[in-house]
């Protein structure tokens, strides 16, 4: 019997391990409010292409569902507000959009979270009082198949469901939202579902630019701010945002709810009086924001918290009503061009225009691709090129000039370099969603010519094949060889003590 309890308890131990090597993520909103925007199959191609695994969508359209199907990006779908009503009313409306609109495709579709209502406390009416019993019914009906385990349940909300967020340590909820945030903040707390924030430092900034600084805003290490209360110093407004809602947690004695950002971004155009809706400033942002989260940084308060947040969004969306910044938070126009580049690695140069991290002595460059970069991102990223990137691809063709080798690597690499060129040998034409890399020697070989901007390949050299080499990847190998020494461990501990 006690060697039965020594097994489970070595199984919790090697569960443990296995959550807390999970890291902070970052993924993107996948709204779509226009007219214009590409049809869901392209959109997941074009997620795969830039490697963002963590998508959110508002609702639970079938076409994007079926569009995300075995791509392995996990996707948070959403019950609206207009659902709320039927979805709190009658567990069977639940049951029957379960078994009619989710189950046919999960877990092909890899649905990990179910937004129930969408910042309900900016709704007149009483539309918060829905919330709590559609949630349930939600999670009555997913315990009903086997699932709710691995599909959590929770709600989204703005930063006014706080009453105060300045100084951080007197964040507080508004009371008039107590009667329905109690039993939601019991239904996280009792199945372990985060409490999902929308988090603007743009509106601040936009709203109160006399009392906010732009550099705070931005993530930007030269502005401070002291909490009066615990003498902690927040460097960015994102982290004293997220750090009001843990005192406001805490105050409540919810100390064991995760945060979850569902929204956050800033816009890259706006009307003229949102001077601080450029290019540049939504790329410093969420470059900053990334790099923030992607190192596990934590907050002040939580240092080394993960964090797992989602950029708002995916493209700009042109019905989207207001002013004119309401239409430009887009990561990418509705032609799948980028808006400005964005490293989802968080290692990528803020820079746009200089070229900083290339290297070249005779000012030609080429675009190949990784030979670090997986099977199933080179080919995704070799389709697109193929397909959408309008590469000509008739090269790699069996009997043509660049067949042979035979292989993915080289056969990416060329359609790599034919969009990069085609492109204008921009760096933002050669990420391939980090599979792409630029080098400053020519990969010809025999009669396969790589073409340069001018359409002229002067030289031919060997086929070169680039490894990408940066700190990210050096990193990744370092906790992957970590990670599986102790996973090793663990093992073995377990094997020895299910002896005895």
């Amino acid at each position: 019997m006690w060697g039965r309890y020594k097994l489970l308890f070595g199984i919790s131990l090697l569960f443990l391990f296995l959550d807390s090597c999970r890291g902070s993520k970052v993924g993107v909103c996948y709204g779509r409010n226009a007219d214009d925007l590409p049809t869901p199959d392209k959109v997941a191609k074009l997620v795969q292409l830039h490697n963002i695994k963590y998508v959110r969508i508002y609702d639970s359209n079938i076409q994007v569902l079926k569009a995300f199907a075995n791509t392995g990006v996990e996707l948070m779908v959403g019950v609206t507000n207009s659902d709320l009503l039927p979805f709190s009313q009658f567990q069977s409306n639940v049951d029957t959009w379960l078994k009619n609109v989710i189950l046919p495709y999960y877990p092909a579709t890899k649905i990990t979270y179910i937004t129930v209502g969408a910042e309900v406390t900016e709704i007149p009416g009483n539309v918060s009082a829905l919330v709590v019993p559609a949630m349930q019914n939600v999670l009555t009906a997913l315990k009903k198949v086997g699932v709710h385990k691995r599909i959590k349940v929770s709600s989204t909300h703005s930063l006014g469901v706080l009453s105060r967020s300045f100084p951080p340590s007197a964040g507080a909820f508004n009371s008039s939202h107590a009667f329905f945030l109690k039993p939601m903040l019991e239904f996280l707390a009792e199945n372990q579902s985060p409490f999902m924030i929308d988090l603007y430092p743009y509106y601040a900034y936009r709203d109160s630019p006399n009392s906010v600084s732009l550099d705070y805003a931005l993530f930007q290490p030269s502005s401070e701010v002291i909490d009066p209360n615990t003498g902690l110093v927040y460097t960015n407004m994102f982290d004293a945002q997220i750090d009001s809602i843990y005192y406001a947690l805490m105050a409540l004695n919810f100390r064991t709810i995760k945060i979850m950002v569902t929204e956050t971004g800033w816009p890259s155009k706006g009307s003229p009086k949102e001077k601080a809706a450029t290019p540049d400033n939504a790329q410093t942002y969420n470059t900053n924001l990334i790099r923030h989260i992607i190192n596990d940084s934590g907050t002040p308060a939580k240092p080394g918290e993960e964090l797992d947040v989602y950029i708002f969004s995916l493209f700009n969306e042109n019905r989207k009503p207001g002013l004119e910044s309401e239409r430009n938070w887009g990561l990418f126009y509705p032609d799948q061009s980028s808006v400005y580049n964005l490293d989802f690695t968080g290692e990528g140069a803020v820079d746009m225009t200089t070229n900083a991290n290339v290297t070249s002595l005779n000012g030609t460059k080429w675009c190949i691709a990784s030979s670090k970069a997986s099977e199933m991102n080179l080919q995704n990223a070799l389709d697109w090129a193929c397909g959408p990137g309008n590469v000509d691809c008739s090269a790699i063709q069996p009997s043509q000039p660049c067949f042979e080798p035979d292989n993915l690597v080289s056969h990416a690499s060329y359609a790599f370099n034919s969009y990069y060129q085609q492109n204008g040998a921009n760096d933002v034409a050669c990420s391939f969603g980090g599979t792409g890399v630029i080098i400053n020697k020519d990969p010809s070989y025999d009669d396969c010519l790589y073409m340069t901007v001018g359409g002229v390949n002067k030289t031919a050299a060997s086929n070169t094949t680039a490894i990408a080499s940066t700190s990210s990847s050096t990193q990744n190998e370092a906790f992957t060889l970590i990670s599986s020494f102790f996973f090793v461990t663990l093992v073995s501990f377990l094997l020895i003590i299910g002896k005895f």
